[in-house]
């Protein structure tokens, strides 16, 4: 009151001013001040008169308000003021805080106000989009407030204010900008107001998508803690729902942008999970809901498969089951775990195959199934979670006829374990227990694993129940006919609703499409009788279900009968019902069931939802079968006779047709197989003859090519016959006679000078012989110099003559290697005609398969013959003057090993010479210095003798 005071003055006396009046006097303050302050002021005193007097500030200041915001954009603090009071005549929130006590009707007209305020604002749309800019604003008093408003607009007139942001330019991503905010009241308060935004909005939802909400979003959630952080992980959560809900665009970017990957971390729990905080159990709660609308069965197939597809492999289904076998997680989070896994395996076999191998932690270790059909039969636990189990055990065997053939396989005798529990003995536990939602949840459980699946139809016939002892035996079948037909006699439960409608629908399932398993039905004489007493009765409300289920069962045993029991063929049943029941009263009695409230909310979707057990009585996949096969039902019982023999005889003409069409289209099968194995031989058979083509152009080319040789050759050789007369004188293979014989010539002169080698060489042997002995001799005649002297001039003149022998010796290696290089050039060219000869080969059995030979060909042919064997005679020439200049080497190096021994004996003798020489002279120098006389010259010349005749010896050795 201070403020107010302080805005219109103060009055010492006189009656107070109403709230009206001061708000007037403050809204013409507000219009007529030329002063900021003083429209701050006045601004200020209307925000805080706001709440208590709503409505007058509402229909009096909400202009003036406006016009603020338009006008005195440089000032925050006025901004801030005006928003907080707009916000407040708007807002409904505080209104419920205060009227908590009041009656509905005050609440309701508060919310009316409310409404009637927004209206008044969104009327000019400029109003919004003035609020949008505003929001650019740092300033937290502008942007905070800004952002209450726009979300209590929204709350208050959704769509309007949607349509108005929608259309406004860049209105969408200015409000995405609140998510960068780093103030966590704003971010906060914006994610409320996106909230608000994106619901029932499909455009607005892509739009938010695209602007990277998702990204934001899941930054956010892990920064706060993912399920343990608080009320904004909440939000997060809530905003992605409505993005991702009934929204195939967004779901697809999200699954594309690999943010399913991002979610698993979500889903961690530990050992102990005890203590769950509320915030926390809200918070998985909301992430289960979540992983739940990318794979919800109301989504398209194509993109729940992908998404089943992405949570396997990135082992988002494997963290959920370990939550589902987890110890001490709270009910309702476990309840949705079920759920969430349901929806996540229904309709994939990756999926549900990982699902079948799931064991709990127990000792010993058991199925995941079979502990969840335990807890499914056990009528202590909640009710929630025993439809949530039975819904997961449909969801596994959707689709799934290995599942299928497992579950009906655990009841076979085969198969039967004593000493564990399986599927198969849990349900029948639940079929003939006596709490009637197990024998509910049984019944559709085991008609789940009949689904679509004959065969397993006719297995579950083997099936073998022990009722009392000493008894034999019964089928599964009988034994469910038996509960339903004796009523009380058996059991007492059986004559309870629940427990006889999945009975009936386990019995319409179980005999479906099945001829075999309708015979068996039809084979107890006392089924038929009890269904239609059943039906003919005039029963009350509850049991015109079980009288329209009687009805259904009994039309099944006449579409699907195959006539083989005499007594109960479609025609006697037809009759039978016309007689007891009548066929107005049957068709009346089969569409009671579709006309059953609780049969339309079992048709809306897969999942088991009911708010009590009472009413829960259909199953989803049932009312398929019901909506499938009440025409066909009412069609069959309408029929007559003659009208049956006839659709029978077209049956068995459109069988016979089909048979024909058949034959025709394997015939039709047959002969393309055979046109396509013919079109590949056509086609391999056109590439042969290319090539033979090919090969046969190529072989005419060489063969004009060796007929151009041959003219050639053939020109050549009459040049050379008239040149030399002799037919010595032709040239073959580039090697003429004349070249023959100089080849001879040289080689006899190598001969020649090898004979003359040998010779010089023997008479170096005695030059050297005659040298030793003059050697011997001078050195006993005399032990002068000058002799010595002579020796080593004559010892070198030796040595230079036999360096020249060696140069010889080298000249003639050269010339040996000129000849052989000439020889295998006349080898070389023997070959080339060795080709020649193979090429004429290859031209005549060419000619052969062509049959085009000509008499050219022949006659080239014997020439080619002829040039072929003068070709090998000059072979056989250079093959003997090859051998011969073999010799000549072999000679040669024998001729230089010699010279090298004689050289090396020479050195042997001048060493020994000088040894010798040596002895004598210090011999005789001793004898001297003796004073002996030194006459032995007799006994030194016998003693050299003797020398000479061993040197003589080793010699001839």
């Amino acid at each position: 009151m201070n403020v107010i005071r302080g805005v219109i003055g103060w009055q010492a006396a006189g009656p107070q001013p109403s709230g009206a009046e001061t708000i007037q006097k403050l809204c013409d303050r507000v219009a007529s001040s030329t002063l900021l302050e003083d429209r701050r002021d006045a601004v200020r005193a209307l925000k805080s008169l706001s709440k208590k007097y709503r409505m007058e500030v509402g229909t009096q200041a909400m202009d003036h308000l406006i016009n603020v915001l338009q006008t005195d954009r440089s000032d925050s603090e006025i901004l801030g003021y005006a928003l907080d009071t707009l916000y407040n005549i708007i807002c409904n929130d505080e209104e419920e805080e205060q009227d908590e006590s009041e009656d509905e009707n005050a609440q309701k007209q508060a919310d009316d106000l409310g409404a009637q305020f927004t209206e008044t604002f969104i009327q000019d749309s400029e109003h919004v989009t003035l609020l949008l800019t505003l929001l650019e604003e740092f300033d937290f008093h502008v942007r905070w407030p800004g952002v209450k408003l726009l979300t209590a607009l929204l709350k208050n007139q959704g769509v309007q204010v949607q349509g108005i942001i929608l259309v406004s330019p860049m209105g969408v991503s200015r409000l995405m900008d609140l998510l960068a905010d780093s103030r966590e009241v704003i971010r906060n308060d914006g994610l409320l107001l996106l909230q608000q935004l994106t619901k029932s909005n499909a455009a607005i939802q892509k739009i938010v998508a695209f602007e990277n909400a998702f990204e934001r979003l899941l930054d956010i959630i892990t920064e706060e803690g993912s399920s343990d952080g608080g009320i904004v992980v909440e939000d997060c959560l809530l905003l992605l729902l409505n993005l991702l809900k009934n929204n195939s665009s967004n779901q697809n970017f999200f699954k594309e942008g690999s943010y399913i990957q991002r979610m698993k971390p979500w889903f961690e729990v530990g050992d102990d999970n005890s203590g769950w905080s509320a915030q926390k159990v809200t918070n998985l709660h909301l992430m289960l809901q979540l992983v739940r609308v990318m794979v919800s069965p109301v989504n398209s197939p194509g993109a729940t498969a992908s998404c089943q597809k992405s949570m396997y492999q990135c082992g988002l289904l494997q963290q959920l089951c370990t939550i589902l076998m987890a110890t001490g997680v709270p009910a309702d989070i476990l309840t949705e775990t079920i759920n969430t896994v349901s929806e996540v395996i229904r309709g994939s076999q990756v999926n549900q195959d990982y699902f079948a191998s799931v064991n709990a932690p127990s000792n010993p270790p058991r199925p995941a199934i079979v502990v969840l059909l335990m807890s499914m039969v056990n009528e202590r636990q909640p009710f929630v979670l025993r439809c949530a189990v039975l819904y997961c055990f449909q969801c596994f065997l959707y689709k799934n006829q290995k599942g299928q053939s497992e579950i009906v396989a655990t009841l076979l005798p085969s198969t039967i374990d004593a000493n564990s529990i399986s599927a198969g003995q849990l349900l029948c536990g639940g079929l003939f227990s006596a709490d009637s939602l197990s024998n509910w949840c049984a019944a559709v459980a085991l008609a789940h694993a009949l689904q679509d699946n004959l065969t397993q139809k006719e297995q579950l016939l083997r099936v073998q129940l022990a009722t009392s002892l000493g008894k034999p035996p019964v089928s599964l079948l009988q034994q469910c006919t038996n509960i339903l037909s004796q009523g009380d006699k058996i059991v007492r439960r059986g004559s309870k609703v629940q427990t006889r409608v999945g009975l009936l629908m386990l019995l319409c399932t179980w005999i479906n499409n099945c001829p075999i398993a309708v015979t068996h039905f039809l084979h107890n004489q006392e089924n038929v009788p009890f269904l239609t007493a059943q039906i003919s009765e005039n029963l009350g409300e509850d049991e015109r279900l079980v009288q329209g289920l009687c009805a259904l069962l009994l039309g099944i045993c006449i579409y699907y009968n195959d006539n083989s029991l005499e007594n109960y063929t479609k025609e006697k049943l037809k009759q039978l019902i016309e007689k007891r029941i009548g066929k107005e009263n049957f068709v009346e009695k089969l569409g009671f069931i579709t006309k059953h409230e609780l049969y339309s909310r079992a048709a809306q979707k897969p999942q088991p939802v009911f708010p009590s057990p009472e009413q829960m009585l259909f199953d989803h996949e049932f009312t398929k079968l019901v909506k499938e096969l009440e025409g066909m039902i009412t069609k069959a019982v309408h029929k007559s006779s003659e009208e049956e023999k006839k659709e029978e005889e077209v049956k068995k003409t459109l069988e016979q047709h089909d048979n024909i069409v058949t034959q025709y289209k394997e015939l039709i099968r047959e002969q393309d197989a055979q046109i396509q194995q013919l079109k590949e031989q056509v086609s391999s058979m056109s590439s042969q003859n290319e090539q033979m083509q090919t090969t046969l152009t190529q072989q005419l080319s060489q063969i004009q090519q060796h007929k151009d040789q041959y003219n050639i050759l053939k020109l050549k050789l009459g040049k050379e016959n008239q040149s030399n007369s002799q037919g010595d004188g032709s040239q073959i293979n580039g090697l003429q006679t004349e070249e023959l014989t100089q080849l001879r010539e040289e080689v006899e002169e190598l001969r020649k000078q090898h004979s003359l080698l040998q010779t010089q060489l023997s008479e170096k042997d005695t030059l050297i012989n005659t040298l030793r002995s003059e050697t011997m001799q001078a050195v006993e005649g005399s032990a002068e110099g000058s002799d010595n002297t002579e020796l080593l001039k004559e010892l070198e003149a030796l040595r230079n003559q036999i360096q020249s022998q060696s140069a010889e010796i080298n000249q003639m290696k050269a010339e040996r290697q000129e000849l052989l290089r000439r020889a295998e050039a006349g080898s070389s060219d023997a070959v080339s005609g060795s080709d020649g000869s193979l090429d004429a080969a290859k031209m005549a059995e060419l000619d052969s398969r062509l049959a085009a030979q000509t008499a050219e060909t022949e006659r080239l042919k014997e020439e080619a013959k002829s040039s072929s064997e003068t070709r090998a005679d000059l072979e056989q020439q250079l093959a003997s003057a090859t051998s011969t200049v073999a010799i000549l080497q072999t000679e040669k190096s024998k001729l230089q090993t010699e010279v090298q021994e004689s050289k090396k004996e020479q050195d042997d003798l001048l060493m020994l010479l000088a040894d010798q020489d040596q002895k004598i002279h210090s011999l005789k120098q001793r004898l001297k210095d003796l004073g002996e006389t030194v006459d032995d010259e007799d006994d030194l010349d016998a003693r050299d003798q003797t020398d000479d005749d061993e040197e003589d010896d080793e010699d001839e050795d």
